[in-house]
């Protein structure tokens, strides 16, 4: 069961609502709306989309790689974390 499991509910709105956004920004792209403010609205969808891997990782590692622990699975748990942390910040 994955780590955000309690809060599916939560993060499917969060997405909803960036997909809104982008929707918005193509929208605006269509309209020829004025470059700066389209960068401004992709700013803030990469914050939101920012917001919601930091949420998925902190489920991650107060779910799954604390529940691999208890199972001595925990080294490859903990290197999924990395890798996915790793890529966050490539980003």
């Amino acid at each position: 069961m994955p780590g955000y499991s309690e809060h599916k509910v939560e993060v499917g709105k969060r997405l909803r609502r960036i997909e809104g956004q982008v929707r918005g920004i193509q929208r605006m792209v269509d309209e020829d709306t004025y470059c700066i403010d389209v960068l401004t609205q992709v700013s803030a969808v990469t914050k939101a989309l920012q917001a919601v891997a930091l949420e998925l990782l902190d489920d991650h590692l107060g779910h799954c790689v604390r529940d691999a622990a208890g199972t001595g699975d925990i080294d490859a748990k903990v290197a999924e974390a990395s890798a996915a942390i790793a890529r966050l910040v490539k980003s």
